[in-house]
């Protein structure tokens, strides 16, 4: 085979995954913790920031330690704090959307067993971007102390 040959052959494979990536937007998971819990509690929180390479929806997220996994709203209106589920979350092309507990954010309900500090808790997010092609994204969150703050930092 030729130089000129492998030239062409390793023009085409670079071609090739140029578009295998160019077809899959490119989402970002950053910053993701989930709230620990007591003994008992049925519930918790997650948070983190995501950030879409192209004009895309959080559709949903599961993790196996909870039953029932949704993506909630809280806001304010007259005074008035109300918290409830949302269909999806915008993810403006390149904007870093932060769920946080005082706007968007997972509620892991139904918990099977308590979340401790420290534990590692996968969630898998699911993305849809504009064109319509989901992608799942794997993310394990570190539970964090039940004030928010990570304690694994401290001396």
């Amino acid at each position: 085979m030729t130089a000129v040959q492998h030239l062409k052959r390793f023009t085409f494979g670079l071609t090739l995954l140029g578009l295998a990536a160019h077809a899959s937007a490119q989402v970002q998971v950053s910053d993701a913790w989930v709230r620990a819990t007591v003994p008992g509690q049925p519930s918790s929180g997650a948070f983190m920031t995501v950030t879409a390479d192209s004009d895309s929806q959080l559709l949903r997220v599961a993790s196996p330690v909870a039953k029932d996994v949704q993506i909630h709203e809280m806001s304010m209106k007259d005074d008035v704090m109300r918290m409830g589920p949302v269909d999806s979350v915008a993810l403006p092309a390149g904007k870093a959307v932060t769920l946080d507990p005082n706007g968007y954010h997972v509620m892991l309900m139904g918990l099977t067993g308590q979340i401790k500090e420290g534990d590692q808790v996968p969630l898998t997010l699911t993305v849809k971007d504009a064109k319509g092609a989901e992608q799942t994204i794997e993310v394990k969150a570190p539970a964090r102390g039940l004030d928010g703050m990570d304690h694994s930092k401290m001396h």
